[in-house]
């Protein structure tokens, strides 16, 4: 079947939800994902003024390429962006014409229910500034914040924080390593008048996580510590915990399929009884459910309940083969 054919039955089931996004004031959300709807590894997106192609196992032909951008201009006539990231570290390896690079690298703004986001398409990192498939927790925090105190953790641009903010929350700590992230965070804060309520935190997330928690501050073994910020011990109504898959640093080791309780204990005891706490995991191979439980476990060993629970779904935009979306996001009351 030929991509046209493809990416019309996309858009088609999508019709629904692009009218809502009309309604509610957003302009980000993905048009075609795939790995479900036909050609693994190609995602094709709207980002506010602009379509954007990623491919992530091949590269596109000139044709492929062609007929992609004719069909997208059918819909709305848009600059198109096409990043080839085929090669396996990720990174974007082609090169564009200089009127469309110069487009591409320039600061954009997009809105998803009406909040404002700042997004790049070429920059120094590897993604656009927003993940989409993230818009059900921001539209979670945004509605549960009202007069809240939020702990947004591996932050990135601080897109869970804008909206926490924006919903109303009294203070909310953005944690992340990277500055570039942060600097994006700002911006976002500024986009949408919220920066007085918004604080940011450069910073490894273990020593933060563990300072706030209370905790001593320690390392891997051999490892010699970094200087790092020095936090109080402060507990949060609403913590959001969106670690990354792998990471290692001289503090620790993010491990999502082997040991996500070594950052979701300390978070836990930066919550507040009869706080919320949003629990992310982006691996597929871990199972929803065996990963709900040992998350209530860990609750329970520290001597606290998990009171509620609710699962939050991506949108339509993000289909999965059999409901499971690699995407895991919980929301769990703590008593």
């Amino acid at each position: 079947m030929s991509i046209s054919t493809l990416l019309a039955s996309a858009l088609e089931k999508r019709q629904d939800l692009l009218a809502q996004a009309i309604t509610n004031n957003t302009d980000c959300y993905r048009v075609f994902h795939g790995t479900v709807e036909g050609i693994t590894g190609l995602n094709i997106d709207r980002y506010g003024e602009a379509w954007l192609i990623q491919s992530f196992h091949r590269t596109l032909t000139e044709d492929e390429q062609k007929e992609i951008s004719d069909s997208l201009t059918r819909v709305e006539d848009l600059p198109i962006i096409y990043n080839d990231r085929s090669d396996k570290n990720s990174r974007v390896m082609n090169q564009l014409d200089v009127n469309t690079h110069d487009f591409a690298s320039q600061d954009q703004v997009m809105h998803e229910n009406g909040i404002k986001f700042t997004s790049k398409l070429r920059h120094e990192g590897q993604d656009p500034l927003l993940f989409l498939d993230m818009r059900i927790g921001r539209e979670f925090v945004k509605a549960n914040s009202l007069n809240k105190t939020v702990l947004n953790l591996f932050s990135y641009t601080c897109g869970i924080g804008t909206a926490a903010a924006v919903g109303g929350a009294s203070r909310v700590m953005n944690v992340d390593f990277s500055s570039f992230a942060l600097t994006a965070g700002k911006k976002n804060a500024e986009l949408n008048n919220v920066s007085d309520v918004c604080e940011f935190v450069q910073s490894d997330a273990f020593p933060a996580l563990r300072q706030l928690a209370g905790l001593k501050v320690g390392g891997r073994r051999n490892q010699k510590l970094p200087k790092y910020p020095k936090l109080p011990a402060t507990q949060f109504d609403l913590v959001f915990l969106d670690p990354p898959r792998f990471a290692k640093s001289p503090f620790g080791i993010v491990d999502l399929i082997n040991d996500y309780q070594s950052l979701f204990k300390p978070a836990l005891l930066t919550t507040k009884p009869g706080g919320i706490i949003v629990c992310c995991n982006n691996v597929a191979k871990v199972e929803r459910e065996a990963w709900f439980d040992a998350l209530v476990r860990c609750v329970e060993k520290q001597g606290r309940t998990v009171t509620s629970y609710t699962w939050l779904d991506c949108h339509h935009d993000f289909p999965s083969f059999d409901g499971n979306h690699p995407l895991k996001m919980v929301s769990l009351v703590i008593s």
